[in-house]
C-alpha cells in the first residue's frame, strides 16, 4: 500500500482501513475514494504499519477488522487512541457476537460492523461519523472560545463551575423545551435567560422578562394575558399580552416562586395548551413562544408544602440550571471585577481605571451575599468615587467587614451562614434600619432582605418605620 504523508484541508477526513486480506483492503479503499469525495483514504494489511502511519499523520476515522495477523483490533483500537483520541473507529467481524460487540463500544469504538456487510451500510456509518466529528470539533471549538474569552454574552467566567453552565447553555440553547433557573440572588439568572435565549432558534424573536413577585394576581393575569376592551373600568381598548407580544421568541418567568398559587393553575394551563384567555376575554388566543423561569427559592420544599404546584413544578423544569453563588466560584472574581470596573467607567464617561490586587485580595474573602450583582454595585460605587488611575483597598466600602478592625479576624470561626446574617444585620443597622437601602447596598431584592430579616427575627415593623425615615 502506498506510504507517506496526505495533504488533509480543514474540511476533508482521513480514513484508514485496515484488514489482514489484501483483496479486501483493496476493494474498500477503491469503493470509498469513489463515494467519499471529501476524504482521503489508505489501506493497510499489517497493524504495525497502521500505527506507524497513525504516529505521522492521526488520521479521522479508522475501519479495522478485530482479528488481524499481527494484532488484536480491540488492543490495536486501544493504541490507535492513545495517539489518535479524537479519532472514530469503526470496527468490523466475521465472528459478530453481542457481548464482543457491547465489549468494543465500551472500550470506545463509535460503531461495530458484522460481516458480510453492504457497501450502503458502511457508507451510512461513516456518514454518521463525520457528522459525529464535525459537532464535536464545533463544540470543542466553543468551548475553546469561551475559555480564551471568559465569557458567554454577558456572562463572565472561567472556573470549571462557569464553563459547565456555558456548555450545557450551547447544548439546550437550541433545543425548544422549557428551562428552569435556580440561583440565589444576584447569580446571574437573566444573563443566562438571555445567552440561551440568543443560542436559540427563536434568538430572531422577542426576550420579554417579567418579574412574577412584583404584581398582584390581577395585575399578573392582565400583563401576561391582556385584556378585551371594556373588560374593566379604563380598559378603552384591547391590550395584548406580554405573551402575546413575545411570539416567536422567549419569555423569562422571574421569581417564579412568588406567584400566587391562583395564578400558577392559569399559567399550568398556558403551558399545556399553548394559549391563553385575555382578561374579559371567551376565545382563545393562540401563542408561540418558548418559556424560562427562574427562582432564588426552594421549589421542591415549597412543593412538599404546597406552596408550589407539583405539577407546575415538573412542566417548567424540563431542564434546570443551577447558578453557583460567587463564594463557590472565586476564582472569577478577578476577571469580574474588571468587567464591571469597565462597564462603571463607560457609564461615568471616565477612562476605565486598572483595578489594584490589593482591592481584588481585599475582596476575595468576602461571602458577598449579594453575589455578582452586589459586587457590581461595590465596584460601581469605587468607580465613581475615586480619582485615580488604579483602583485600591482604600476604594472599598468602610462598611465592608473584611477591611475593618483586625478584631473580626480574630474571632473564633463561625458557619458562613452566620457570618453572612451578622454583616447583612451590621449594613440594616448602619442604614438606621432602611430596608430599600440595605438591600441597595447589598445588591438584593427587597423581598429577599426581607426573607433574612425574619432568619434573624427582626420585626417587620421596625423594617417599615426604617422605610419612612
Amino acid at each position: 500500500m502506498k506510504k507517506g504523508r496526505t495533504e488533509k484541508t480543514e474540511t476533508s477526513f482521513l480514513i484508514y482501513i485496515i484488514d489482514d486480506e489484501d483483496i479486501t483492503v483493496q476493494r474498500l479503499v477503491r469503493a470509498l475514494k469513489a463515494s467519499e469525495h471529501d476524504s482521503t483514504v489508505r489501506g493497510f494489511i499489517m497493524a504495525s504499519e497502521a500505527l506507524e502511519a497513525v504516529k505521522q499523520q492521526p488520521p479521522d476515522i479508522v475501519i479495522s477488522d478485530i482479528r488481524l495477523k499481527d494484532a488484536d483490533g480491540i488492543d490495536l483500537m486501544n493504541r490507535i487512541k492513545a495517539l489518535a483520541p479524537h479519532a472514530a473507529i469503526i470496527l468490523i467481524t466475521g465472528y459478530p457476537s453481542i457481548d464482543q460487540a457491547v465489549k468494543a463500544t465500551k472500550k470506545g469504538a463509535f460503531y461495530y460492523l458484522a460481516k458480510p456487510f453492504s457497501l450502503a451500510e458502511l457508507r451510512k456509518t461513516i456518514s454518521d461519523a463525520k457528522h459525529f466529528l464535525i459537532s464535536r470539533k464545533q463544540k470543542d471549538q466553543i468551548i475553546e472560545k469561551i475559555r480564551k474569552d471568559g465569557r458567554l454574552g454577558e456572562i463572565i467566567g472561567t472556573t470549571s463551575e462557569m464553563l459547565k453552565i456555558f456548555k450545557t447553555i450551547k447544548q439546550v440553547g437550541p433545543l425548544d423545551c422549557n428551562v428552569l433557573i435556580k440561583g440565589e440572588t444576584g447569580t446571574g439568572k437573566e444573563l443566562v435567560a438571555r445567552a440561551l435565549h440568543m443560542h436559540s432558534k427563536r434568538n430572531s424573536g422577542p426576550f420579554m422578562s417579567f418579574n412574577c413577585g412584583a404584581f398582584t394576581e390581577e395585575l399578573i393575569a392582565n400583563e401576561l394575558f391582556g385584556h378585551e376592551k371594556g373588560a374593566f373600568t379604563g380598559a378603552n381598548t384591547t391590550k395584548l399580552g406580554l405573551l402575546e407580544a413575545a411570539a416567536k421568541g422567549t419569555v423569562l418567568l422571574d421569581e417564579i416562586g412568588e406567584m400566587p398559587l391562583t395564578m400558577q393553575v392559569k399559567l399550568l394551563r398556558v403551558l399545556q395548551e399553548n394559549e391563553i384567555f385575555r382578561v374579559g376575554g371567551t376565545k382563545p388566543v393562540k401563542i408561540d413562544c418558548r418559556f424560562i423561569a427562574a427562582t432564588n427559592r426552594d421549589l421542591d420544599k415549597m412543593v412538599k408544602e404546597g406552596a408550589f404546584r407539583q405539577d407546575l413544578y415538573y412542566r417548567l423544569k424540563v431542564v434546570t440550571l443551577e447558578l453557583p453563588p460567587l463564594r463557590d466560584r472565586k476564582g472569577d472574581i478577578p476577571a469580574l471585577t474588571n468587567h464591571f470596573a469597565r462597564k462603571a467607567a463607560k457609564k461615568f464617561g471616565k477612562a476605565a481605571p486598572a483595578v489594584g490586587r490589593d482591592f481584588v485580595e481585599a475582596i476575595m474573602s468576602y461571602p458577598f451575599p449579594g453575589n455578582c450583582r452586589e459586587l457590581e454595585h461595590m465596584v460601581e460605587r469605587a468607580v465613581a468615587l475615586s480619582h485615580k488611575k488604579k483602583l485600591t483597598a482604600h476604594d472599598l466600602p468602610p462598611d465592608l467587614w473584611l477591611i475593618r478592625e483586625p478584631e473580626t479576624k480574630n474571632k473564633a470561626a463561625a458557619p458562613l451562614k452566620n457570618m453572612e446574617l451578622d454583616y447583612i444585620y451590621e449594613v440594616y443597622k448602619k442604614t438606621g434600619f432602611n430596608q430599600t437601602e440595605t438591600a441597595k447596598i447589598l445588591g438584593i431584592s427587597r423581598t429577599t432582605l426581607w426573607r433574612k430579616l425574619r432568619k434573624m427575627n427582626i420585626s417587620t415593623d421596625r423594617m417599615k418605620e426604617g422605610d419612612k425615615k
